[in-house]
C-alpha cells in the first residue's frame, strides 16, 4: 500500500509538471507570429533600423549647414618679451645722420584681452540646395535597405519553419513505424515460441526496428538542428523554448497551386529594384551637385565684441573695454578649376549608365528567377502527386503482406521489404512536400509578394 500511495503521488507530481511547465516554458508560433517576431529581433533587421536612423541624423547635418551659425571667443595674452619693429633712425630724431642705425621700437603692451561673437550665415549655395533635396531621397533609400533586410530575414525564416515542420512529421512517422513494426515482432516471437515461423523471422525484424531507431535518433538530432536554425533567423536566444502551432499537412494544395499559376511580374514589387530606383535618383543628385559648383555662392558674417591692452594685469578689468562691430558680405565666383568638374561631371554621367545597366540587369534576372521558380514549383507538385500515390501504395502493400503473412501464403521477407518501401515512400512524400514549400517561398520572393509591411 506505501508503495502504491508513492507511486500515485509521483504520477500526479508528473502530471502536474507536464501540465504547468510547457504552458511556462514553451511559446507556440506560427509562420506570421515567428516572422514577426523576427522582424523585431534579428540583429541584421536592428542593424538596418540603425542605418535608418544614422541617416536622419546625416540628413538634420546636411540641414544644418544652411542654419545661422554663432560662435564666441575669449582670448587673453601676455607678451612677456615685446617685439620690436625698426624704423629709420630719422622717424624720431629729423637731424638723425642718414647712416645713423634704425631706431628699434616696441610695439605693443604686455597684457592684452578680447572678447568677440560671431555670426555667420549662408545666404545661396547650389551644392547646399541640392544636398536638402538629397536628404529625403538618403532617408528613402535607408527606408527601403529596412525593408530588404526584413525580406531577406523573412525568406530565411520561412525555410527554416518549414525545414523543422518536416524534421518532425518525419519523426512521428518513424514513431508509428516503430511502434508497428515492434507489434509484428511481439507476434512473430509468439508465433515462433509456438513454433509456427522460423527464428530468422524475428531476427530480421529485430534488425528493422534497430534500424527504424537509429534513423529516428538522426532525425532528433536534425530537429534539433532546425530548431537551433529557427531560433538564430529569429534572433532569440539559443536556449529559449519554441514551439511550433502551424500544421504542414494543413496545407491547401489546390489552392496553392491556384496562387502559383499567374505569371504576372512587376519589377516594382521586388525591393531590389526600388532600391536601385533610389540610387539612380542619388545619382541624379550627386550630378546636379557637381554643376551646382559651377555657380556662385553668397555668404554674409557679422561680429562683435571687445578689446583692451594694459601694463599690467590687474589694469586688464579695471578699465574700459572697447567695444568693435564687423559684417561682411562674401561673394565667391568660381572661374576656373583647371577641368575639375568637368571631369567629375564625367564620372558621375558614367556613374548614372551603371546604375542604369544594373536596372536592365536586374529585370533580366527577375525574369529568370520567376521562370525558374515556376518551373520548380510545378514541378514539386508534380513530385508530391506521385510521392502521396507511392505512399498510398506502399500502405496497401504493407496491409496486403501482412494479411498473407499471417495467413500462412506470404513470406516474412515480404513484410520487412513492404514496411522498409513503406518507410521509403512517408520520407519521400514529405521531402517532395518540403520541397514544394520552399518552391512556393522562391516564387513568392521571385514575384516581391514574400513579405509586405
Amino acid at each position: 500500500m506505501k508503495n502504491a500511495r508513492t507511486i500515485r503521488s509521483t504520477l500526479m507530481l508528473l502530471a502536474a509538471l507536464i501540465y504547468f511547465v510547457p504552458l511556462h516554458a514553451q511559446t507556440g508560433y506560427s509562420l506570421k507570429e515567428a516572422v514577426d517576431y523576427a522582424i523585431k529581433h534579428n540583429l541584421n533587421v536592428k542593424n538596418a533600423q540603425l542605418d535608418a536612423v544614422s541617416a536622419e541624423a546625416r540628413i538634420g547635418e546636411i540641414r544644418a549647414a544652411g542654419l545661422p551659425q554663432v560662435t564666441g571667443a575669449v582670448s587673453l595674452t601676455n607678451n612677456i618679451i615685446i617685439p620690436r619693429f625698426f624704423l629709420p633712425a630719422k622717424t624720431f630724431d629729423p637731424s638723425a645722420p642718414d647712416d645713423a642705425p634704425p631706431s628699434a621700437v616696441k610695439f605693443g603692451i604686455p597684457w592684452q584681452g578680447s572678447a568677440s561673437a560671431n555670426l555667420n550665415q549662408l545666404i545661396f549655395n547650389g551644392s547646399y540646395f541640392i544636398g536638402l533635396k538629397a536628404a529625403a531621397t538618403y532617408r528613402e533609400l535607408a527606408q527601403k535597405s529596412t525593408t530588404s533586410s526584413k525580406v531577406t530575414v523573412a525568406e530565411a525564416v520561412t525555410k527554416a519553419y518549414y525545414s523543422a515542420q518536416v524534421a518532425e512529421e518525419r519523426a512521428k512517422l518513424l514513431d508509428l513505424n516503430i511502434a508497428r513494426v515492434d507489434s509484428s515482432m511481439r507476434e512473430t516471437k509468439a508465433m515462433n515460441a509456438s513454433g509456427f515461423v522460423e527464428l530468422l523471422d524475428v531476427n530480421r525484424l529485430e534488425v528493422q526496428i534497430n534500424n527504424l531507431q537509429t534513423e529516428r535518433q538522426k532525425v532528433q538530432n536534425l530537429i534539433e538542428l532546425s530548431y537551433a536554425l529557427l531560433r538564430f533567423q529569429m534572433g532569440m536566444p539559443a536556449n529559449e523554448p519554441i514551439k511550433l502551432t502551424d500544421d504542414i499537412n494543413a496545407v491547401n494544395v489546390a489552392e496553392l497551386r491556384s496562387e502559383s499559376e499567374s505569371l504576372d511580374v512587376s519589377y516594382e514589387k521586388r525591393i531590389e529594384y526600388s532600391l536601385l530606383n533610389t540610387q539612380e535618383k542619388l545619382a541624379m543628385l550627386d550630378l546636379r551637385n557637381v554643376r551646382s559648383g559651377y555657380l556662385p555662392s553668397l555668404s554674409a558674417s557679422l561680429g562683435y565684441g571687445y578689446n583692451a591692452g594694459m601694463d599690467k594685469f590687474s589694469q586688464l578689468f579695471n578699465n574700459p573695454w572697447f567695444n568693435n562691430m564687423v559684417l561682411a558680405v562674401n561673394l565667391n565666383i568660381p572661374i576656373f578649376d583647371g577641368f575639375t568638374k568637368k571631369y567629375q561631371i564625367a564620372q558621375k554621367k558614367i556613374a548614372i549608365d551603371k546604375v542604369k545597366n544594373n536596372q536592365n540587369l536586374l529585370k533580366q534576372s527577375i525574369d529568370l528567377e520567376n521562370n525558374q521558380a515556376s518551373i520548380n514549383i510545378k514541378n514539386a507538385f508534380a513530385t508530391l502527386e506521385t510521392q502521396k500515390r507511392n505512399l498510398t501504395l506502399a500502405e496497401e502493400i504493407v496491409r496486403v503482406t501482412k494479411i498473407k503473412y499471417k495467413e500462412g501464403v506470404g513470406s516474412n521477407i515480404e513484410v520487412v521489404n513492404a514496411e522498409s518501401s513503406l518507410k521509403e515512400a512517408q520520407t519521400n512524400y514529405f521531402t517532395a512536400l518540403y520541397d514544394l514549400m520552399i518552391a512556393k517561398v522562391d516564387l513568392s520572393k521571385a514575384k516581391g509578394e514574400l513579405y509586405s509591411e
